[in-house]
């Protein structure tokens, strides 16, 4: 039995029957489409979208990369276990995803892109938008998807759909590859009908696995554990991603083992569990950051080890430190010369609770007691940046974090990705639940925040969403708060103002630079960005676009607008501009290094003292072999 449909209507039917299957519960990989439509895909996909619209829901987006990131947003608060496609048509449409797809990618996260190609017959040589290459006539801009997707293929013709459109749904499922899949979808192509054997939209279940651990490694990862004195946890996001928080906990308890997180996996723990000592790294607090110092076994969980986790190869200094890597991929289950455990993170945790308890193992009280008591001085040092003895004064940024973490319970979700927010949140916040504390930090990207809140509101609209931005983050992209209203997707915006890059001006500031360029001021005389601040009123930016804004100005309208958004049932903006640290103190600063290298030579002052420090820090650096 076959069905004549073209090949968009039939890639439109194949979507809307997958499935992914875990621990028995089954639910929708492809649960809608996002798209904005152009020539390249408005007779193909769009006809089929409105062909088969009770099949495939459709979101309308504003901007092609913040499609890409709404999807995400949803795929991440759903465990990776369903997301959304994103369509576009050819030309600055589809290079305006790569972006997005990076983002996935670097993250671990599904998204199915589908963008439109240009003519697979070639009848229209060159197609508007066609970048024409004189070497090779089979490259379209399409082709700048292919480093930054895990799965890439071109459906020239309608049979190739079938094999390509497999393909796709085996890397969206598989926890170790998944990422940006792309299938760049010609023009012609997506109109062209085809006789399409039924059995293609039959119901599929792509079940996520979840495999053990070698016994072989089981065993030296128990003798590696057994044998360390000062063992120290490292959850990355691969605790998440496998729901692996309650096997982590049981692990923690049962071992005495310390727990501190990478961005990607703050909320492992809750917050005020004996064992999370917080997060770890160049953002992190003291307390991890010296038992990292101090350990002689690093055990990490689901974490790749970036540059901010591992202070640029610093951190680890202890002589003979060794590192024990559960992960579901080789890939990083080898690094820094790491005693691989290659599994799920909660299958092996559970593996390893289970063979420690064999021997009754847990690590001395005198350490638990050493690092419960650093603990417990961070929490008095995040006490005094949340602290406002004057409620009618400009917050700071830490104060207005402490506004938030005084407001929400277990059931909210904050959401950040880049500026100076992140060293903030890693440091300060306080998770209350396995997924409040949302940071995209493997790509660290401004303008994710908005749309991936609409993502998360989308996956969980029983939640509230925070989506905490700074004013260069927000000037961006903020076109999707368009979308939240007029979809209704009641998200709450954070929209912090502190006049410029503030992140990187305190970095340019440490490496020489002078704070250039970061400031959002007018020029002055000598064409710096020194005058006054620019007049810009983001607040009124917001309400223009649909959204309701509450303006705070003191600490204690802070407090007041917080309450009142979180409560509304519409998208509500809460504005605040805040104090700098260059005029109250801010929050503790970095308690590890990471490496930003300084020019070698130079004549200002600046340089030259920093480059000084660059190489006391860069000589402290070691690799792990």
């Amino acid at each position: 039995m076959t069905t004549r449909l073209t090949v968009a209507q039939a890639l439109v039917r194949f979507l809307a029957a997958q499935y992914t299957e875990r621990d028995g519960v089954r639910q929708r990989l492809i649960s809608a489409t996002w798209g904005i439509f152009g020539h390249g895909n408005v007779a193909g996909l769009g006809q089929a979208l409105v062909e088969y619209g009770d099949e495939m829901p459709f979101h309308q987006g504003r901007n092609e990369q913040s499609m890409v990131h709404a999807a995400v947003g949803y795929a991440r608060q759903s465990n990776r276990l369903s997301t959304h496609a994103v369509t576009t048509s050819i030309g600055p449409g589809a290079t305006n995803l790569v972006t997005g797809a990076a983002l996935a990618t670097i993250n671990h996260l599904p998204v199915l892109l589908l963008p439109g190609d240009i003519f697979a017959t070639r009848v229209a040589d060159p197609v508007l938008q066609q970048l024409e290459v004189p070497y090779a006539g089979d490259i379209s801009v399409n082709d700048s998807l292919r480093p930054v997707s895990k799965y890439f293929d071109r459906v020239t013709r309608p049979e190739a759909l079938i094999p390509a459109a497999l393909q796709a749904m085996r890397v969206l499922t598989d926890p170790v590859e998944t990422g940006a899949v792309t299938l760049a979808l010609p023009q012609d192509v997506q109109a062209e009908a085809y006789d399409w054997p039924e059995e293609f939209f039959a119901e599929r279940a792509w079940v996520v696995r979840r495999p053990g651990a070698d016994p072989t490694e089981l065993a030296e990862a128990v003798q590696a554990i057994r044998e360390a004195q000062r063992p120290l946890v490292i959850a990355g996001g691969g605790v998440h991603h496998s729901r692996a928080e309650e096997a982590l906990e049981e692990f923690a308890r049962a071992t005495g083992i310390p727990v501190a997180s990478t961005q990607a996996g703050k909320g492992s723990l809750r917050h005020d569990h004996p064992q999370d000592v917080g997060g770890v790294g160049h953002t992190g607090t003291a307390t991890a950051n010296e038992l990292a110092r101090q350990a002689d076994l690093v055990i990490g969980v689901g974490t790749r080890y970036t540059d901010f986790t591992t202070a640029s190869g610093t951190l680890f200094e202890q002589r003979g430190v060794r590192f024990l890597n559960l992960n579901i991929a080789p890939y990083d289950g080898h690094k820094l010369a790491g005693q691989p455990l290659v599994a799920d993170a909660r299958s092996g945790l559970t593996e390893l609770t289970e063979a420690l308890q064999l021997h009754t193992h847990r690590v001395s009280g005198t350490y638990i007691d050493e690092y419960s008591l650093d603990k417990e001085r961070w929490e008095q040092r995040v006490d005094a940046c949340f602290e406002a003895d004057e409620p009618d004064i400009r917050p700071t940024q830490p104060q207005v974090l402490g506004a938030l973490d005084a407001l929400v319970d277990e059931s909210d979700v904050v959401i950040n990705a880049a500026g100076s927010l992140p060293g903030d949140l890693h440091k300060l916040w306080r998770a209350r639940s396995r997924d409040q504390y949302h940071l995209e930090y493997g790509y660290s990207c401004m303008g994710y925040e908005i749309p991936a809140a609409i993502g998360v509101k989308m996956a969980a609209p029983e939640r509230n969403v925070w989506a905490l931005v700074g004013d260069g983050t927000y000037l961006m992209m903020p076109t999707e708060i368009v979308t939240a209203v007029q979809e209704g997707i009641a998200i709450k915006l954070l929209l912090i103002q502190n006049h410029g890059y503030a992140s990187i001006g305190g970095l340019s500031e440490t490496v020489g630079g002078e704070r250039f360029g970061t400031a959002y001021r007018y020029q002055s005389d000598d064409g710096t960005y020194t005058g006054a601040p620019l007049p810009v009123d983001l607040a009124a930016n917001a309400a223009s676009l649909g959204m309701r804004v509450l303006r705070a100005k003191t600490v204690r309208d802070l407090r007041a607008a917080l309450a009142e958004a979180r409560a509304a049932d519409t998208p509500t903006c809460v504005y605040v501009e805040t104090e700098t640290a260059d005029t109250v103190s801010g929050p503790p600063p970095a308690q590890a290094w990471w490496d930003v290298p300084v020019a070698e030579t130079a004549t200002r002052p600046s340089a030259v003292k920093a480059r000084e420090l660059y190489e006391r820090h860069v000589s402290t650096r070691r690799r792990h072999l």
